[in-house]
């Protein structure tokens, strides 16, 4: 059992309030919020010794740099990868999926084939639908079915020969789906192609193995995982990332540089131009620090409690439909309330203190599938409690007296 109200202590935010009540932060699905131990970290580094890494022999480049270094071992060990140099440090999974998909350019042909889920962020359609527009490739969709559940058999008359890249989300930010990506990664490999996966909903609730996945891509946010914005990771496998070419061109990816020819640095130079977020990649191996010191199997069990008394209690209000009913699937709901538009319910869910998403979530097809212009979306994290969803509920019913 975890001690939630310690676990709360740790988190400046969770005291503060919102239009005279106390915050109730249920938008983790777009960010979480940060530890003090992450905050604390972030002011240590400009306080200590900020200065710019790999290329300093003085003593603070030094400290910098093995800073950020020990940091990328802690997210190679989280993430299960045989070696720190198949870790990749970006700004987040969107910079992740367009190194990959912009690398791809150079190895796909006209007719190949590309499949993505009906279940995707945007972030894991655009470029892929721009990585077509540029080699003619063809994208394939594997729809949805009404519980929020891609449709598997599908997926397998999809699969062929030409198939060159499957791309799908770990868990499905818009509804909390958990998707079968053991099965999709295996089956993706027999016709011989490769499989990045989003892991961007999936690493706060679970902690995925990528060498036991056998996954030959796999990117995550550290702002999801009690980090900093502007830095995330992309996992890709040795014989991959050799592959690819350079994403962008500039200082630290090169071995040597003539205006004749440039040769480029070795794995993880090769994808890492410029000066990177160094603070941010330094917290983000504090943020996953903490996390595991608190244990995934134990947030998994209390946030699928929260999911279950949530999902009871909100469907407890007459005209209240859930979308993503799926029985495999984390601690998000997403819901509408009869006719009411739902920026109208988030409105004023607000004024009570309480921070919920509303709109498309950037998983606009989704919405298209349902016909509906969005959800309120309330995602709930290991810091939450019940006593939160029971504000919610309140504050969902006072909404509905006012719009109805």
């Amino acid at each position: 059992m975890l001690d939630v109200q310690k676990i709360r202590n740790d988190f400046p935010i969770l005291t503060r309030e919102v239009n005279g009540k106390p915050l109730v932060y249920f938008d983790n699905a777009a960010t979480s919020q940060t530890p003090q131990v992450v905050i604390d970290a972030i002011v240590d580094y400009y306080s200590s010794y900020n200065a710019n890494i790999h290329r300093g022999v003085h003593t603070l480049s030094q400290e910098a740099t093995d800073a950020y270094e020990i940091a990328r071992k802690k997210i190679q060990e989280h993430f299960g990868a045989k070696r720190a140099h198949e870790i990749i440090l970006t700004s987040g999974t969107t910079h992740s999926i367009n190194i990959i998909a912009t690398g791809f350019t150079s190895l796909l042909s006209k007719g190949d084939e590309i499949i993505v889920s009906a279940l995707e962020h945007h972030s894991n359609i655009v470029p892929w639908q721009m990585l077509c527009e540029r080699t003619g490739a063809i994208l394939k969709v594997i729809p949805m079915n009404e519980d929020g559940e891609l449709v598997m058999h599908v997926y397998d008359q999809l699969l062929s020969n030409r198939t060159k890249l499957v791309f799908t989300n770990h868990i499905s930010n818009a509804l909390g789906t958990i998707n079968p990506i053991e099965e999709i990664i295996e089956k993706a490999h027999r016709v011989g192609a490769a499989v990045l996966i989003d892991g961007a909903q999936a690493c706060p609730h679970v902690k995925p193995d990528v060498e036991a996945l056998d996954v030959d891509f796999y990117v995550a946010s550290a702002h999801k995982l009690c980090g900093p914005t502007g830095v995330g990771m992309l996992y890709g496998k040795e014989d991959w990332l050799n592959k690819l070419p350079p994403y962008q061109g500039g200082g630290e990816m090169i071995e040597q540089v003539t205006f004749e020819k440039t040769t480029y640095a070795g794995l993880p130079h090769k994808f890492e131009a410029g000066t990177p977020n160094i603070c941010g990649g330094i917290a983000f191996g504090v943020a996953l620090d903490y996390m595991n010191s608190i244990g995934f199997d134990n947030i998994a069990a209390y946030e699928n409690e929260l999911l279950e008394y949530g999902t009871q209690k909100l469907l407890e209000i007459e005209g209240l439909k859930i979308y993503g009913t799926s029985k495999n699937k984390t601690s998000v709901i997403s819901f509408n309330l009869d006719n009411i538009h739902p920026y109208d319910v988030g409105t004023i869910v607000d004024k009570l203190g309480i921070a919920v998403r509303t709109g498309h979530h950037c998983a606009q097809p989704i919405m298209d599938f349902y016909n509906i212009p969005g959800t309120v979306r309330a995602s709930f994290s290991f810091y939450n409690t019940k006593e939160e969803i029971d504000a919610l509920v309140e504050a969902v019913k006072k909404a509905k007296m006012m719009l109805s």
